[in-house]
């Protein structure tokens, strides 16, 4: 298959629509020829990863093995993608650093292999990203001092080799505090973008759970935390290199979770998501395509949001449908799309009070109406009435809301005895969360698993800024008065960290009992998608009810 010249795109170009492979479906042009072509076929372009990984091309000290880089990048680029590279791994001969570490015992060798490959795809490959979704696949004692050293050591390696390319730092999930303290620890003014992987946030949205307002802000978190240790990058592209959903929850939630994530992503500024993955691999499964190669409804509705928002959607701003189902409005490849669902999975009807037409982006089918039942499954709505255009353009600048505006509260609180009402503070299950840990975020170890009681609070009330804070729990046994506890887990400056007084027992069921922690170094960032948990430790000890929780801010 030949490409026209004109076709091949700008190896620094970027936008919106992003695909990625696993280890075992882009080794080789082989392996891209079972699933590339229908990634083409829907109008993908940007491309993440290729065989680029330290012991794939240099297997032995000193002998680089070039044939499946060059052979995967010359089949890409002529079917025009713009292709981004990932600088990952150790090599067996490496012997100053241990397997499964980052190797900054050797970085003389590591900056060579950086100039090297760097060098060889100079003019094709422009963007390389740093370690894959670090702490994972780092020393248990490795700290982000020692991935800004090799942060540091690639950056000064890649732009010797080439000037013009681009260099990216990188964090699993949403760990902006990882991303902080290595910029702090020295990688500061040695990157030109971030990756994030925030599948675990992408959960919360896809069980219908209402946290779209912490999806949104990820990038502002992000972009705040940049202006406080590092303000020359503040508005460096960020870009979530990888990002899906486990088929597993049924194929049209994951079609959901898809239109929803890029919907969301593209709204708050992300320069490109590149979906995990185009087919089944070594994970999930969480494929466009199943190992067979047939489509699932996540690949034709990564095929109509190209088709409707085309590869660089202008994002006019959000609405809200009866004071809670949230609309986001683009400008789109050939006029103005709004894309809309019901707010954890509810349903209500809303009128356009005039004729619309709906796509249904799991089907490409198109219905005229004037009406629309909202529920879980986002739909796209073209001919959109001026009047929400009007409205959305409003909202813009505004940040989305999630049962009210608590930007200048005191105070967040959820009550659980009787009607549960949530005012600024929202409950998770817990094993939901651990669940899509283990599932999407790889090794636990930089805290404990989540379980039990998992709490975030409005992103507008608290989000990386750390000030004092009290969090008061009001509780008391089960009936059967069986021994009860638990110990508050929060996000700290220095990551997911156990509250001082440790593990609080359960006096006894007589009366509701309360606790109260007085935290300085809170750092509410939603890295796994929650800021504090009751952790139970198992399910032996989690046998207690809870009355309330509040969060409240302290005078300093």
């Amino acid at each position: 298959m030949s490409t026209r010249a004109q076709d091949v795109m700008d190896p620094a170009a970027l936008g919106s629509f992003g695909i990625g492979s696993c280890h075992i479906n882009g080794r080789s042009v082989q392996d891209a020829e079972r699933w590339v072509p229908q990634m083409q076929a829907i109008g993908l372009k940007y491309y993440r990863a290729l065989p680029t990984g330290w012991s794939q091309v240099e297997p032995e000290e000193g002998k680089w093995d070039w044939k499946d880089l060059d052979g995967q990048l010359q089949y890409l680029t002529e079917r025009g993608f713009a292709v981004g590279g990932l600088l990952n791994g150790g090599v067996k001969w490496n012997a100053l650093d241990k397997p499964g570490t980052l190797p900054v015992n050797n970085l003389p060798a590591w900056s060579n292999y950086v100039s090297a490959i760097v060098q060889r795809t100079k003019g094709r490959v422009k963007r390389w990203e740093v370690w894959n979704e670090p702490p994972n696949g780092t020393g248990r004692d490795q700290t982000p001092v020692d991935y800004a050293k090799l942060v540091v050591a690639s950056y000064k390696a890649a732009k010797a080799a080439d000037p013009t390319c681009l260099v990216g730092i990188a964090a699993k999930s949403v760990h902006v505090n990882y991303l902080e303290q290595a910029i702090k620890a020295g990688a500061k003014d040695h990157f030109d973008y971030i990756t994030l992987h925030p599948y675990e946030v992408l959960n919360g949205v896809a069980d219908n759970v209402g946290t779209e307002s912490v999806f949104m802000h990820i990038v502002p978190t992000v972009r705040k935390m940049l202006a406080a240790q590092n303000p020359e990058k503040v508005n460096v592209p960020i870009i979530f290199t990888e990002l899906g959903c486990d088929v597993k929850k049924g194929a049209d939630v994951q079609a959901h979770a898809l239109v929803k994530a890029y919907t969301m992503g593209i709204a708050q500024g992300v320069a490109c998501i590149q979906w995990f993955e185009g087919m089944d691999g070594d994970s999930g499964p969480l494929g466009l395509l199943d190992r067979k190669g047939v489509a699932r409804p996540s690949y034709t509705a990564m095929g109509q949001m190209i088709r409707h928002l085309g590869q660089h959607p202008d994002y006019l701003g959000w609405v809200l449908f009866q004071e809670k189902h949230y609309g986001f409005v683009f400008q789109g490849a050939e006029g103005i799309v709004l894309i809309t669902w019901a707010h954890q999975g509810g349903a209500a009807e809303v009128s356009f009070k005039q004729r619309v037409r709906i796509v249904n982006p799991l089907t490409g089918g198109i219905a005229s109406v004037d009406r629309l039942t909202l529920a879980a499954a986002p739909m796209l709505v073209l001919d959109v009435p001026d009047d929400l255009v009007a409205q959305a353009k409003t909202n813009r600048g505004k940040p989305l809301p999630w049962g009210g505006d608590y930007a200048q509260a005191e105070s967040v609180s959820i009550t659980m005895e009787g009607k549960q009402v949530e005012k600024g503070l929202h409950t998770l299950s817990g094993d939901a969360v651990a669940g899509a840990v283990v599932a999407y975020g790889g090794s636990a170890r930089a805290g404990s698993v989540p379980g039990g009681n998992v709490f975030v609070v409005d992103p507008q009330f608290l989000s990386y800024d750390t000030v004092p804070i009290e969090i008061t729990a009001v509780v008391r046994r089960n009936e059967a008065n069986d021994n009860a506890g638990f110990k508050l887990v929060y996000e700290s400056t220095n990551g997911l960290k156990t509250a001082k007084s440790g593990w609080y027992t359960v006096p006894d069921n007589k009366q509701w009992h309360t606790v109260r922690w007085q935290i300085d170094d809170a750092q509410f960032v939603n890295y796994w998608g929650y800021n504090f948990a009751l952790e139970s430790d198992g399910n032996q000890y989690n046998k207690y009810y809870i009355q309330s929780i509040t969060v409240a801010k302290r005078g300093k």
